[in-house]
């Protein structure tokens, strides 16, 4: 606690954030351990899975609690110079963090698009595989399988920070994100959150997009 006393739980990530956050933990392990053992009709299943979440997370990024909007939290290069200098102030991610955030969606949604057409040229192919020429499954194929590399860095990079703020800051970047909440001295005004009946809705239709297009069009 504060000489001012000014110190208090202030909420920070809305529980569809946290659910998102931990279940993309969970999609991205059973992923990378369904590859890697060979199950890919299970490695497949984890992809559209993860192709969802990203879908939920665009349009929560819009229309989600403050916290979770980009336009809330993405900043141009003033706002990271601002930050360096330790002139930023504010809940949610950072203007280093935002960076984070937006090359690991990107990087997701670029590696599970591209396993939908990416062929192991033995017995098993993506769902899109047919619609592709072989120079171009043939091209995504590899991409897919390096962008694995590039995905494990990415998560080690993000581990490190973890770290780093907790040894160099003091500060606990895993609790928040399971409790919502984040001891803040002076502590700003609380945010509004979004409904959960919102984010459930906005799931279900990301789930009927990905997966019934998949049922549609995928073989």
């Amino acid at each position: 606690m504060s000489p001012s006393g000014s110190s208090r739980p202030v909420p920070v990530w809305d529980l569809p954030l946290r659910l998102f956050h931990w279940s993309l933990v969970l999609l991205f392990a059973l992923s990378w351990a369904s590859g890697k053992m060979g199950k890919l009709d299970i490695h497949m299943k984890m992809g559209a899975a993860v192709l969802t979440l990203i879908l939920f997370r665009l349009a929560w990024g819009v229309v989600g609690s403050p916290t979770a909007r980009f336009a809330r939290f993405v900043s141009g290069p003033g706002g990271i110079l601002a930050y360096l200098r330790g002139q930023w102030s504010g809940i949610g991610h950072n203007p280093l963090g935002a960076l984070s955030v937006l090359a690991m969606l990107g990087l997701l949604a670029a590696q599970a698009t591209a396993g939908l057409f990416t062929s192991d040229d033995i017995a098993t192919d993506g769902p899109l595989v047919w619609s592709a020429s072989g120079a171009m499954v043939k091209l995504l194929s590899g991409l897919h399988r390096q962008g694995a590399w590039l995905l494990l860095g990415l998560v080690g990079l993000h581990l490190a920070a973890i770290v780093f703020y907790r040894i160099k800051k003091g500060e606990n970047l895993v609790i928040p994100m399971v409790t919502g909440v984040k001891e803040m001295d002076p502590a700003p005004e609380p945010q509004r959150l979004a409904s959960p009946w919102l984010a459930l809705a906005l799931l279900v239709v990301a789930a009927a997009l990905v997966f019934g297009g998949l049922a549609v069009w995928g073989k």
